[in-house]
């Protein structure tokens, strides 16, 4: 008797979290849904704190915040950002350096395009607060090095040196690149010109199917026409969720560049459980948010500390 109700418990248990799996816009993996409910962002912390438990893990464990340039291999390019240890301590100033979340976002890009569930090339990529131009010029290579007869990558070492000034999303720019995105990052207006130089100088080594543009972008201001029409397919960010008080503002963006086959991959540190709480809690209003779990993560580039949602517009 004792074992049918530990059977049927079992079932019941297995019932209710296939009910909180699905896919979500054009990512072909599975999620966990953070389900709609006055509880459910704080069950969604407390699950995050309790069992990832980031304060245990090791920070930066993909990232040297100390060196003056970093390298990281990514779809068989050997891209080599150069930081600002200096800057680091600056109130305000965070892109200065790598974190974790960038690569871990950049990787699973990467992962994502090779295991076949996401397909970037020739799709539109827009990336919030890109600093100064490495996720959006990845996106505009790695479907430039996929042969569209074979889908296989081309294996080509090349060197890319990158200026972080006052963002290292990048980064992830460079990914998306080369993928083969059509990339446009954004960010505020006195960081345009660096950016824009950036991607003049590191993107003419290569022979991209994609492209890199760099445009303004103000949280909760109208966005330029060249941001959604027409509507982006993919919608970036790295460490975006920094503060309660930009929330509302980063709402208001997402919600103007989201369209209905819009998907949003947005990946963060998990430093603050007030703030991501707050951020969730608002976004459920207009949006349908899924956790991706770390066995989707590219094998070599998964932390604790870090966290990795897909939003889709209601």
């Amino acid at each position: 008797m004792a074992s049918n109700e530990a059977a049927e418990v079992k079932e019941e248990e297995e019932e209710r979290e296939d009910a909180t799996m699905a896919k979500l816009g054009s990512y072909g993996g599975e999620v966990r849904l953070v389900v709609d409910g006055e509880e459910s962002a704080a069950e969604e912390i407390m699950l995050l704190w309790g069992i990832q438990q980031p304060t245990l893990s090791k920070p930066n464990s993909f990232v040297s915040q100390s060196s003056l340039k970093l390298s990281i291999d990514s779809c068989g390019h050997s891209l080599s950002i150069l930081q600002s240890p200096s800057s680091l301590g600056t109130p305000g100033v965070t892109g200065s350096v790598m974190w974790d979340s960038g690569v871990v976002l950049g990787k699973f890009l990467e992962h994502s395009v090779d295991s076949g569930v996401l397909v970037l090339q020739g799709k539109k990529i827009v990336e919030l607060g890109s600093g100064c131009g490495l996720v959006g010029t990845m996106i505009s290579c790695v479907d430039s090095c996929l042969e569209t007869s074979e889908v296989s990558i081309f294996r080509i070492v090349l060197t890319q040196f990158i200026i972080v000034h006052c963002s290292y999303f990048v980064f992830l720019s460079c990914i998306a690149a080369l993928l083969g995105g059509e990339v446009i990052l954004t960010d505020l207006p006195d960081r345009l010109r660096l950016l824009r130089k950036n991607i003049e100088t590191n993107m003419k080594q290569f022979c991209l199917r994609g492209s890199v543009t760099a445009t303004e972008l103000i949280w909760g201001d109208d966005a330029d026409p060249e941001l959604v029409k027409p509507m982006p397919d993919y919608v970036l960010g790295s460490d975006v969720v920094y503060s309660e008080g930009a929330v509302e503002d980063l709402l208001e963006t997402l919600g103007q560049l989201c369209g209905p086959n819009t998907t949003i991959f947005l990946a963060g540190e998990l430093r603050n459980d007030a703030i991501l709480e707050y951020f969730l809690e608002a976004a459920m209003n207009n949006f349908r948010i899924g956790r991706v779990d770390q066995n989707l993560w590219h094998p070599d580039y998964r932390s604790n500390r870090v966290v990795l949602y897909v939003l889709v517009k209601k």
